[in-house]
């Protein structure tokens, strides 16, 4: 692989990993086997963010929405993120970086959840580079979820309501102390955002490509970020 400097720092970088399911029927796969080999492809995505850099990034892995699906690619979608921790997690450790949880787990199966607070207590001291794995998560509920936490800490004294801006608000979210995103990328040709960190994306750059997350290599992300560096980041303000 040729090496990539990036031309634009970016501190931290999302991704909706889609397509999946439409990857392996096309390949006359159960749409599990897209799943499978999805969790493969974040490690090697991972790896390459790390190295040119990038010391935050961000994935959709599981909705609040996707309960609706069938109960047997659930199931398998959550063994193959146990597997995921289970054979990489000294890597991460190794690596320095922590790994921690946007979304409410309690819902997932058990097993589940003792694998990925296990990988998250492991890692809890590294601060060289984040990995954030979104789970159970839904960007409205997370806004819902933060204003009764503001609203309890305001009943209790702890929080001014007088006070409470933009900056306050941020630390009630999941991804309290995480710096902005700079660039979300979402797979498969699907243009929308899906109830994906709605907050924390206002001032995000948004790249939408055709590729499903199963075929994203590391030089598709690369096309990605080559066309992020054409972006004229002004945040509201003019540039003459």
């Amino acid at each position: 692989m040729e090496q990539f400097t990036l031309k634009k720092p970016i501190k931290h970088i999302a991704f909706i990993m889609d397509g999946n399911g439409r990857w392996a029927k096309k390949r006359l796969m159960p749409r599990t086997y897209g799943h499978k080999v999805a969790c493969k492809r974040i490690i090697e995505i991972v790896r390459f963010v790390r190295s040119i850099g990038i010391k935050v990034v961000t994935l959709y892995a599981f909705s609040t929405e996707n309960w609706n699906r069938p109960e047997d690619e659930i199931t398998k979608l959550f063994q193959y993120l146990e597997d995921f921790f289970n054979e990489y997690i000294n890597e991460f450790i190794k690596e320095k970086c922590r790994i921690q949880v946007s979304g409410d787990i309690s819902r997932l199966p058990e097993k589940t959840q003792k694998i990925i607070n296990e990988a998250i207590d492991l890692t809890k001291d590294f601060d060289d580079y984040v990995f954030n794995i979104c789970l159970n998560y839904g960007g409205r509920q997370e806004i819902v979820r933060a204003t009764k936490l503001i609203l309890k800490d305001v009943k209790s004294g702890k929080l001014d309501i007088e006070k409470l801006d933009t900056e306050i608000y941020k630390d009630y979210l999941y991804t309290k102390g995480l710096p902005e995103i700079d660039l979300m990328v979402r797979t498969s040709g699907e243009k929308r955002i899906s109830n994906f960190l709605p907050y924390q994306l206002a001032y995000s750059e948004f790249i939408f490509t055709d590729t499903c997350w199963p075929d994203f290599t590391p030089d598709k992300l690369k096309e990605c970020l080559k066309e992020y560096e054409k972006r004229d980041r002004r945040f509201g303000a003019i540039k003459e």
